[in-house]
């Protein structure tokens, strides 16, 4: 460029070792082959080389150089140039210039003489197009399959992507992709109750108290009654003054997580978890695992192809199916276990042997446990009475510790290699009450009376009560 008018242009694909390069190497090859494409325009001449990749200004300050780059830097001292960085947005000619062109999917015209010929009839007479059907501009036949396919009864109202990945495996017609955006985007039931994922307008307003207190005792308390124990994290609207001092005129006990501890609510994230890489494991619908074969709907109810399948054909696809959901399962529950296994070890006990009993040294933790931090974490030992599956035992308890359950997981126990008896007084053992509920009958709220061929089975419905007690 001179006098900002440009005088010359250059380019040229990069040979097949070239494509090895990094990026850095790209943009500094591409300066050096300018300089000796122009040299006769360059040498012995002051200039100013402009690009994006602005690690470029520093490339005479670098100490760690390849031998590609030492050669071309003793070729830049033949110059007296400066090299100047100008950011791609800012140069939008020659950044458009330097993307490859993508071909769109959807086409905007129908050109019917070459579609037609490249479409494939079949037996029955339609066409297809790579094994899908073709819709031809007929009437309003595309726009009955959209309505199939996003406001039928059988349809979920999907939006615009997901519609298109269903339909795109059974038919095609040109500009499908668009013409599909359009029709969702005209449904007003879609509008209405689809969630947007875009910031949302408004800036946020805080409520007062008193609507606060006024939702919670209409929303919560007058439908379930007042709560005898709420568990909670550290969050600010549950230490917040207002909260509490309305626990405490309900009689409700707040009962707060320790810091950095999420496993007091893990069983519900865990589950979630669980129930996540089941179905991404399986690779397939709920309802194809279910039945070994897809949901069927006006708009898929004969699958594309020339022959239909039989029972025998059905039966024997689906078991198919099951038995590769089943692969899938195992080898999902491998790799949990696994992962699992890296942060355990291996314990096992034989029955007889002598174990020392984990308890907490926080409060309510577990059904049982010794008050104080400093106090000892086990006590016994007790003797195993039986195993209960692979990871839980039974033990022998004492009197004193009758209303604790007698079977614990591996993690809670210790092998005891000491003789000696008891080596903690059971008395001194503080067995939490708050943690034990008794249920009592209040009322019976139904009866029903099923007949079983000449038998008659009674059926109530009861309401129970649940509360705290020894």
């Amino acid at each position: 460029m001179q006098k900002e008018k440009v005088i010359a242009y250059v380019s040229r694909q990069l040979k097949i070792h070239e494509k090895n390069y990094t990026t850095h190497d790209l943009e500094l090859g591409a300066m050096v082959f300018a300089l000796k494409m122009w040299r006769h325009y360059l040498y012995d001449t002051k200039c100013v080389m402009f690009t994006d990749h602005k690690s470029l200004q520093h490339i005479l300050d670098q100490k760690e150089l390849n031998m590609r780059q030492h050669r071309w830097l003793e070729l830049l001292s033949d110059y007296d140039c400066e090299i100047s960085y100008h950011s791609g947005k800012a140069n939008v000619v020659v950044d458009a210039l330097s993307r490859k062109s993508e071909n769109k999917e959807n086409y905007r015209a129908e050109d019917l003489c070459d579609m037609i010929k490249n479409l494939e009839p079949r037996a029955d007479g339609t066409l297809c197009l790579k094994n899908r059907n073709w819709i031809p501009c007929f009437g309003n036949l595309r726009a009955l399959i959209m309505y199939e396919s996003h406001k039928s009864k059988y349809s979920i109202r999907p939006r615009s992507d997901k519609m298109y990945q269903d339909l795109k495996k059974l038919y095609w017609w040109p500009n499908m992709k668009a013409e599909i955006a359009t029709y969702v985007g005209k449904c007003m039931t879609f509008a209405k109750v689809k969630a947007e994922y875009q910031k949302p307008s408004g800036l946020l307003e805080n409520d007062s108290m008193e609507k606060l207190t006024r939702q919670y005792l209409k929303e919560l308390v007058s439908r379930h009654g007042v709560p005898v124990l709420i568990i909670s994290d550290h969050d600010d609207s549950f230490t917040s003054q207002f909260w509490q001092s309305l626990q405490k005129a309900l009689g409700t006990q707040l009962d707060m997580s320790a810091a950095y501890h999420p496993q007091t609510d893990g069983q519900s994230y865990r589950t979630i978890q669980t129930l996540e890489d089941m179905l991404r494991a399986i690779k397939a619908a709920p309802f194809k695992a279910l039945y070994g074969r897809k949901c069927r709907s006006p708009v898929c109810w004969a699958e594309v192809g020339d022959a239909q399948l039989t029972g025998p054909e059905i039966i024997r696809e689906a078991i198919e199916k099951i038995i590769q959901i089943k692969h899938h399962l195992h080898a999902l529950h491998d790799r949990q276990k696994s992962y699992a296994d890296k942060r355990r070890k291996p314990l096992e006990f034989q029955v007889g042997d002598k174990v020392m009993l984990k308890v907490s040294p926080w409060k309510v933790v577990i059904r049982f446990g010794k008050r104080g931090k400093l106090n000892p974490c086990y006590i016994g030992p007790f003797k195993i009475l039986a195993n209960v599956g692979t990871v839980a035992y039974r033990l022998e308890l004492p009197e004193q510790l009758s209303r604790v359950h007698s079977t614990f997981h591996v993690s809670n126990l210790k092998k005891c290699l000491s003789d000696e008896p008891l080596a903690i007084p059971l008395d001194e053992i503080h067995v939490d009450d708050k943690l034990n509920f008794i249920e009592e009958p209040v009322e019976i709220i139904d009866r029903e009376v099923k007949r079983l061929k000449q038998s008659r089975i009674p059926i109530v419905k009861v309401h129970w009560n649940s509360r705290r007690g020894p």
